[in-house]
């Protein structure tokens, strides 16, 4: 798609991120155009990501479960193995066309720029906006996605560059979960207008042998229509579009999600105290044993079906009851940090993560995605306890 502005010329490349056709189309057209400068769909840390064989080896895992990153590890993980799976099937590696449009940029001499948002704050606005439940369905829809054993043929994964197909993926992504379509999709396609067109503004302002200048940006197909209404609205002097401080911010969590963190803890700990002076020590006695019955034991099964070790099924049983009346550290954390300490991932675990993801019995056999299932079924299994105790705890004083 060409876009026109005066003296500037746009060509924006969509692509399929596991598409042979789109590699050979970016090299191609880079090579015929021979632009002024070279754009692509991409961050600093997914460049690395890419084109480093050693960037899983150097993870640090008891660092992600204590910054509590262990839910968005898992999403980019997931994810991650999702677009290898597809690749996998089509001979291409994902993302080998932003690759592939930075390799001929700089055979050729061509000035080139990263234009995507650091992948690490648009995974934690996402994670950010989304409640409990919101995250729960987005890792279940990724992990079912991951693990699925459904071909997809070359034909399919062209077809992901068509309008109306694109529109009804995106169309469904929002009404599943309107806040992670608007923080993966539209800010993206904001800030990737706005660097694009930064980029091309430089380049008319380092030189004047040549007013006409022309720019490819190589981006995913799901972004052209985004883009492009950008680029219009920017090319109509709407300088608030190129202000992109609102959408670089992690936002502060809601009072709700912070409230919710102390409230159970309280009604919890109001129950029992009030069963206490309602119907004495025995009564009070009671309300704790279910509290910890319900809460302990639904995450031990959690880490049973992640096949934790056993002495982190013993720790999420005595654990969670504790950890859920504590709002600033969850269950989770602990039987990651342990499981991670009692299974140590090696180095083969790292090399293969991407690959291992991509099926289930991948996922159980690699001792980092173990950790983290160890993680996320227990941090679930306390949740679901902690809630259900409650009615439970509440029905001692109605005897």
């Amino acid at each position: 798609m060409t876009l026109n502005f005066g003296n500037l010329q746009i060509i924006l490349i969509g692509t399929a991120h596991v598409s042979q056709d789109s590699i050979d189309e970016v090299r191609r057209t880079i090579l015929e155009e021979k632009p002024d400068h070279v754009c692509v769909e991409l961050d600093a840390g997914r460049y690395s990501a890419i084109s480093r064989k050693d960037h899983w080896e150097n993870l640090d895992m008891v660092k992600v479960f204590k910054e509590g990153k262990g839910f968005l590890m898992m999403a980019n993980l997931v994810l991650s193995g999702f677009q290898r799976r597809m690749g996998v099937e089509l001979g291409v590696k994902p993302g080998e066309e932003m690759k592939v449009a930075l390799e001929t940029a700089n055979e050729i001499g061509i000035p080139h720029s990263l234009c995507d948002r650091e992948v690490q704050i648009t995974l934690r606005r996402a994670w950010a906006r989304c409640g409990l439940w919101s995250k729960s369905k987005l890792l279940a829809a990724l992990l079912s996605g991951a693990v699925s054993t459904e071909k997809l043929s070359s034909e399919e994964i062209e077809g992901l560059k068509n309008k109306s197909e694109l529109d009804s993926m995106m169309a469904e992504l929002a009404e599943y979960l309107p806040s992670v379509k608007e923080t993966l999709i539209d800010e993206r396609d904001h800030y990737l207008a706005a660097k694009i067109w930064s980029a091309a503004q430089a380049e008319a302002t380092g030189t004047s042998e040549n007013n006409n200048k022309k720019i490819i940006a190589v981006v995913g197909a799901g972004h052209m229509q985004g883009i492009c209404s950008y680029l219009e609205k920017i090319a109509k002097e709407d300088s608030s579009s190129l202000d992109l401080s609102a959408i670089e911010q992690i936002p502060a969590s809601s009072f709700f999600s912070k409230a919710i963190r102390f409230l159970i803890p309280a009604i919890i700990i109001s129950l029992i105290i009030l069963g206490f002076f309602q119907a004495g020590s025995q009564a009070s006695l009671s309300m704790i044993l279910r509290w910890i019955l319900w809460n302990g034991s639904l995450a031990a099964l959690g880490s049973i079906i992640a096949l934790g070790h056993p002495i982190v099924i013993l720790l999420s049983f005595l654990g969670a009851p504790l950890t859920s009346l504590n709002p600033f550290i969850g269950v989770g954390i602990v039987t990651g940090i342990a499981q991670v300490n009692l299974c140590k991932p090696r180095v083969g675990d790292a090399e293969r993560i991407i690959d291992d993801v991509g099926s289930i019995k991948g996922v159980y056999r690699n001792r980092i995605s173990r950790a983290l299932l160890v993680f996320f079924l227990s941090s679930m299994g306390s949740v679901a306890g902690s809630f259900i105790s409650i009615p439970s705890v509440a029905g001692v004083l109605m005897r």
